[in-house]
């Protein structure tokens, strides 16, 4: 049955506007299959048979065969092509539509609609399509020269087993193999591309892109920098580095309740750290020409990441679907406990802040995923809440009586030891910047913690590492 909008009218435009992206005219079936697998690559099209291509009608008999040639033609497509064949007057017109399995190949290759003409696709167009549409995933595939002459960053994967409270007289090997991060070279084991990015000694070296910036900026536009960190570890740690970094330029709360004082950031920490997981886990780690930032205006704070919503969800679905670009990255996450359950993280963020009484995250989902949390400048009017900066606390504490100068010397040794489980190469500079003492104390800190039997340092000053010792 003939289409309401196929008519004399619509014909007479089509041959006036000649062929371009979604139309092209053949006079006879040869090399229709490229046609077809170039508009299903593109985001489909009409191919007009019977027209010449300068637009003149030449005719074309459009019979039962002819009509199984074409469906058989698109059949041998790989993947087969699903089309539907209209006829006007002595014009066959063959509707391509948008393939949801691309790329789709014919018997000479893979085609793809670049303006009016249909052109044979090369090794990378082919992969930037795959990559497009996840079915290549970045964190499983494996560079084998490189990874070849990797090992296991003992520290690192230390610190993710006892994450995982997983027993360290498993080998390490068979540990990564069966959470997928090692796969088999030869006789011998390398990690894929997930692996390298938690458990390489040096990551970023191999994967650039897999920085974490972290930006404080004076007012509300991105003109004057008053701080500026990279996070270059493994994607463990350049989380919680990301959140030291927060912690350390955002606003504390002291919720008072009866006797009890209780430290919040004027943004939920959960809420925070949800986000920064969400940018690490998710991002486009084939784009190489950008990284997750972290930015803090004096209104809000921003992370975005590169990708915007992986292939196969849409904005409708969001919040209440999930689609992991990086399946391996995310069960990783899943598996140290940095992730709860997958695709519940865009509700826990909204609820981490409707708790506090604050205003909902909002999304940007387009080339960048960005999302956005408002920051409050009048909590301070709130009951029973006192907002300071971390900095004026710690100043405050230094000037208070000795009893609570032994509270501050606890809570030092305390932050020391998060930091260390954090980072174990965290340097003394390094501990002193982040909680806003002396180096000096730092060291008096570390040697109490040392006497106390509950840290050790092992190796040189250089290049050695901190370890906690469990006891």
């Amino acid at each position: 049955m003939l289409r309401k909008d196929i008519n004399n009218d619509w014909l007479k435009l089509i041959l006036e506007e000649g062929e371009g992206y979604h139309s092209e005219f053949k006079e006879t079936l040869s090399k229709i299959d490229k046609e077809i697998v170039a508009f299903a690559n593109a985001s489909g099209g009409k191919i007009f048979v019977g027209i010449s291509d300068d637009g003149q009608i030449k005719g074309f008999k459009l019979t039962n065969k002819s009509k199984s040639e074409i469906q058989s033609i698109a059949e041998n497509c790989d993947p087969p092509i699903r089309i539907s064949i209209d006829k006007f007057e002595n014009i066959a017109i063959i509707n391509v539509p948008e393939g949801n399995r691309k790329p789709y190949k014919c018997s000479s290759g893979f085609y793809l609609r670049n303006g009016a003409t249909s052109q044979k696709m090369n090794t990378e167009d082919i992969l930037a399509i795959f990559r497009y549409e996840g079915r290549i995933k970045f964190d499983e595939l494996t560079e084998s020269d490189i990874a070849k002459n990797l090992i296991i960053d003992n520290a690192k994967y230390r610190n993710f087993i006892r994450k995982c409270k997983i027993s360290e007289e498993y080998p390490a090997n068979d540990v990564l193999a069966n959470l997928g991060l090692l796969v088999n070279f030869g006789n011998t084991q390398i990690m894929n591309n997930a692996g390298i990015l938690f458990f390489a000694e040096n990551p970023i070296r191999i994967f650039p892109q897999a920085v974490v910036t972290g930006v404080l900026y004076k007012g509300i536009e991105k003109v004057n920098i008053l701080d500026r960190k990279d996070f270059t570890s493994d994607l463990i740690t350049n989380v919680e580095d990301s959140m030291i970094f927060l912690k350390k330029h955002l606003n504390l709360r002291y919720k008072i309740e009866s006797l009890q004082r209780e430290e919040i950031l004027e943004i939920p920490e959960e809420a925070l750290r949800e986000a920064i997981i969400n940018s690490v886990v998710h991002r486009d780690y084939f784009e190489k020409g950008a990284n997750v930032l972290i930015e803090i205006f004096d209104d809000r704070v921003e992370i975005s990441n590169p990708g915007g919503l992986p292939k196969g969800l849409d904005k409708d679905d969001f919040g209440t679907k999930s689609v992991a670009r990086n399946p391996l990255i995310a069960s990783t996450m899943l598996r140290a406990n940095y992730i709860e359950k997958l695709g519940t993280g865009i509700n826990r963020i909204q609820n981490a802040l409707k708790a506090e009484g604050l205003m909902p995250a909002t999304f940007n989902m387009n080339n960048f995923f960005t999302v956005t949390f408002l920051r409050e400048f009048n909590i301070a009017t709130q009951k029973n809440t006192q907002i300071t900066t971390q900095k004026s606390s710690l100043k405050t504490t230094k000037k208070s009586s000795l009893k609570t100068t032994k509270k501050s010397s606890l809570k030092s040794s305390l932050k020391i030891i998060e930091l260390i489980s954090i980072n174990s190469k965290i340097t003394i500079p390094e501990m002193a910047s982040i909680i806003g003492i002396s180096d000096r104390a730092i060291r008096k800190n570390i040697n109490k913690l040392k006497k106390e039997g509950k840290i050790r340092r092992v190796g040189s000053d250089r290049a050695g590492h901190w370890e906690i010792i469990d006891n």
